[in-house]
């Protein structure tokens, strides 16, 4: 076993279980509302919650909502995984990887979230004009102090991440990136391999998908049923039906929603991928849950699959 799986096998897990809640748009709720989701999504066993110092109206908007509302006491903090992302500018364009802004972010985040530490803090999409040594030397600090236990990256390709791992010495565990049934480009481009003309074959990701079970590393799903970049949902789209049929039908045969099976088409796959719903709806949380339970046939997985418009050779 080599120093990285090593160090890769003594972190502790995301979460509990494959569905994690989002809360990018808690901004939409009050407190009493905020409280009422997180004591749901608690109760039906939902212990990963995503936060971005970006998600709402201002710097740590979504964050400082959620700190006030929940106010998480010292033995339930130890319960649940606090995460958050950082690296995006809402006052500049672009993106800023610089040991100051990362470590000036966190230290927003910690505020705003009530809490001494974060389990997994995440860079927010890839910044071009990253340099390695600013983010080693951030993430060293953050571990020294306590103030962040794992780390993680998200929208990343294989090569960005072997970049920042030239001087990050902590392991990357993971990384979020779009996927689902309207958005299926990691598994596609793999599938189509070597089909000359056909633009499903071309290699946008550098392989992300194999690079990230090859090296343990988890992919967490966001917007799971959102088809292409934020066209709308999988559910309700015109040009979505004959997807809509197949999930209907499968559903049927499992006693189940068209929501539950989408998420069990995410979940079957054994790259172990974490689904992070944005829903603020309980009963949402509920049919993703019993979703990821189910464990899909091969023919039902590939049915879906084609039926979302992608060809198997």
């Amino acid at each position: 076993m080599t120093k990285e799986e090593a160090m890769q096998k003594e972190q502790p897990p995301l979460a509990n279980g494959r569905i994690g809640l989002g809360m990018m748009r808690i901004d939409s709720l009050d407190s009493s509302g905020i409280r009422a989701l997180y004591s749901a999504a608690r109760g039906l066993g939902i212990t990963l919650f995503d936060h971005a110092d970006v998600y709402g109206r201002e710097w740590h908007d979504c964050e400082r909502r959620f700190g006030s509302a929940v106010k998480l006491a010292a033995s339930e903090r130890e319960e649940i995984v606090l995460q958050t992302k950082c690296g995006i500018r809402m006052d500049a364009p672009g993106l800023d990887f610089s040991a100051e802004h990362i470590l000036r972010q966190v230290e927003g985040s910690l505020r705003s979230l009530g809490t001494e530490y974060l389990d997994v803090l995440m860079l927010h999409r890839p910044d071009t004009l990253v340099e390695p040594e600013e983010v080693a030397r951030a993430f060293d600090e953050l571990e020294e102090s306590g103030k962040v236990r794992t780390f993680g990256v998200s929208n990343h390709t294989g090569g960005q991440i072997d970049l920042l791992r030239t001087c990050v010495r902590q392991p990357l565990i993971a990384n979020q990136v779009q996927f689902g049934l309207g958005h299926a480009a990691l598994v596609a481009q793999g599938l189509a391999a070597n089909m000359e003309g056909n633009p499903q074959s071309y290699d946008l990701d550098n392989g992300l998908l194999t690079y990230s079970r090859v090296h343990g590393m988890t992919l967490q799903v966001w917007s799971p049923f959102q088809s292409g970049f934020f066209e709308g949902s999988i559910f309700d789209l015109p040009g979505q039906r004959p997807l809509q049929s197949s999930l209907s039908r499968i559903a049927e045969k499992y006693n189940t929603s068209s929501s539950a099976i989408a998420t069990a088409w995410i979940t079957r796959h054994p790259a172990r991928m974490q689904v992070i719903l944005g829903t603020t709806r309980a009963d949402r949380i509920s049919e993703s849950i019993l979703g990821s339970k189910i464990v899909l046939t091969r023919a039902e997985w590939y049915e879906l699959y084609e039926a979302a418009g992608y060809i198997v050779p």
